[in-house]
């Protein structure tokens, strides 16, 4: 039955979204087939045809839902704050969410669309750029402020993904400060904030330069090149 007044229609579409956004946490997009999305808001297909056009829009509901509480909770940067770290905050920000909420993040920033780009996934760019562009007023900023949003953004997205993409117990959380730094120190003027002290890219340089060497055995090569990988992730 067709809702009665706009009042019950927001309220339908509410419990859609609320409904699909459950499905998706529990199951991941595998799990929003139109028949599980119907049973579990108490609708029939017409009334998501109605209210959102097709799945798609149901999809793109539910996507904006999520962002929007996710950025209504980030706080404002601090005016007063070097523009650089707010930007060092923002990314860590946005990867703990995605590593928090990664069915709802492959949905807006994982799934491939050939026709337009995630209306939500761009409105993220937003906030971005008004980070960028306190960097760009401080006199900070190597290159335009369009292309830094997007390296950031880009850069951002592909550090998430590839974590999602590793199983949880295998993930390297020090590639997200490795992206981080070299995007900014790609984008920004000034020093950068090292990643790699003067050991760690010793004990880099030195377990990639094992194979020229025959002074060990396999035994000793093997114990060596774990003792170096862990001075290389510990610094």
């Amino acid at each position: 039955m067709a809702p009665r007044s706009p009042a019950q229609a927001a309220q339908t579409r509410q419990r859609i979204i609320e409904a699909t956004s459950a499905l998706l946490t529990e199951g991941g997009p595998e799990a929003l087939s139109t028949r599980a999305i119907c049973a579990a808001a108490g609708v029939q297909p017409p009334t998501i045809y109605r209210l959102f056009g097709d799945k798609q829009g149901l999809i793109d509901a539910v996507a904006a839902h999520g962002m929007e509480v996710y950025l209504a909770g980030r706080p404002e940067p601090d005016a007063e704050a070097d523009p650089i770290e707010a930007l060092r905050l923002g990314w860590d920000e946005h990867v703990g969410f995605g590593l928090a909420n990664a069915a709802l993040y492959v949905v807006v920033f994982g799934t491939p669309r050939s026709h337009r780009p995630s209306p939500t996934a761009r409105a993220t760019v937003a906030p971005l750029a008004a980070r960028i562009h306190n960097i760009a007023q401080a006199g900070k900023l190597r290159v335009s402020e369009h292309l830094a949003a997007e390296m950031v953004f880009a850069s951002g997205c592909g550090t998430v993904l590839t974590l999602l993409a590793t199983p949880e117990d295998e993930r390297d959380l020090t590639l997200s400060d490795a992206a981080r730094e070299a995007v900014l120190a790609a984008i920004t003027v000034g020093t950068p904030r090292p990643i790699q002290p003067g050991i760690a890219s010793t004990a880099i340089a030195l377990r990639a330069m094992l194979d020229t060497t025959d002074a060990l055995t396999s035994e000793e090569s093997a114990l060596l090149r774990a003792w170096l990988t862990r001075i290389a992730q510990t610094g």
